[in-house]
């Protein structure tokens, strides 16, 4: 464990953003301190196998991949302390400090906040059994799994719309349960959806329980209608539950500006946040695109913008020590 009482960078979060800014921090001579969070590796720890990550022509396990991230920031230099959570920072004034579960303290001369998004899940004990194996929360990530078969959408907004929308692409139909007679999402999304030949909606119904064998694999699911209480099984291969996803942002305190949903606002074309030497990358900045290869490249951009900044302070007073009497 470095015994360093300032680090020239911190990162938090050890998904894709984190690892990736990691390897440019260390590669830079950073010596970067990687604090994980609970679920090390982020998102894609749950993702059975992986086909849109650029470099890997077969699939690769999510957990591998990885695996083989973290690998390449560890060679590279980088310090990663696992299964230990951000609880509260204070970027009031540089270095920033960070507090974590473990009961210890970090100074950062910058900060790289790369702690993701949590889907939101329905919280059933059988959706928690058939976690990556038939039960997701990313259809771009998973939908190509399930070619010609039949899967359960859960959610009525946008993102449920359009995760519906794209698995019909795939897929040869899909039900979407929703637990009002009518739908959240934009009215482009609704219509895309409601003319689909291959989206049948079952409304104000919810998910009661998710149906599999000891593979495991879904083997269909059991909903219950909320204005009649009547049950109704229907044979599926897969659960997308699209119900929204919560940026993990809590334990800032509001130090830093969001937007309505929670998501941290950087200046546009870049990671930078209104705090000088606080950077954000990845799905905690991203409602948007929350795919593996868009928050790499955040991380990436994140730790470059932290190095510049360094430099140039690392300048300034390299500069002022010369020019200081003797």
């Amino acid at each position: 464990m470095s015994q360093r009482l300032i680090h020239d960078v911190v990162i938090l979060g050890s998904g894709a953003a984190g690892y990736t800014a990691a390897i440019y921090a260390a590669r830079a001579n950073r010596a970067p301190l990687v604090i994980s969070g609970h679920q090390v590796g982020g998102q894609l720890t749950i993702t059975s196998e992986v086909e849109n990550y650029p470099g890997f022509v077969d699939p690769i396990a999510g957990p591998a991949l990885m695996d083989q991230m973290r690998g390449q920031a560890e060679r590279q230099g980088a310090e990663i302390v696992d299964f230990t959570l951000a609880t509260k920072v204070d970027l009031s004034q540089r270095p920033f400090t960070v507090w974590t579960d473990d009961e210890r303290t970090w100074k950062a001369r910058t900060l790289i906040i790369a702690t993701g998004a949590s889907a939101r899940w329905l919280g059933i004990p059988s959706e928690e059994r058939f976690k990556a194996a038939g039960v997701s929360a990313c259809a771009t990530c998973d939908g190509p799994f399930f070619k010609n078969k039949h899967v359960v959408v859960v959610g009525g907004g946008d993102t449920a719309m359009e995760e519906a929308t794209y698995l019909t692409r795939l897929v040869d139909k899909v039900t979407v349960v929703h637990r009002r007679d009518e739908l959240r999402a934009s009215k482009a999304m609704q219509d895309r959806a409601l003319t689909s030949p291959k989206i049948v909606f079952e409304w104000d119904s919810e998910i009661d329980e998710i149906l599999g064998n000891d593979r495991p694999a879904v083997t269909g699911v059991r909903i219950r209608n909320l204005k009649t209480d009547a049950l109704k099984e229907i044979a599926v291969d897969g659960v997308f539950v699209a119900i929204g996803h919560e940026p993990n942002t809590t334990f800032l305190a509001g130090q830093l500006p969001t937007d309505p949903r929670g998501y941290l606002l950087v200046k546009p074309g870049t990671t930078k946040t209104t705090v000088e030497g606080v950077f954000a990358a990845g799905d905690v900045c991203d409602p948007v695109y929350r795919q593996a290869v868009t928050a790499a490249g955040m991380g990436c951009m994140a730790a470059l913008e932290a190095e510049h900044l360094l430099s140039h302070e690392d300048h300034i007073a390299g500069s002022n020590a010369a020019a200081a009497p003797h």
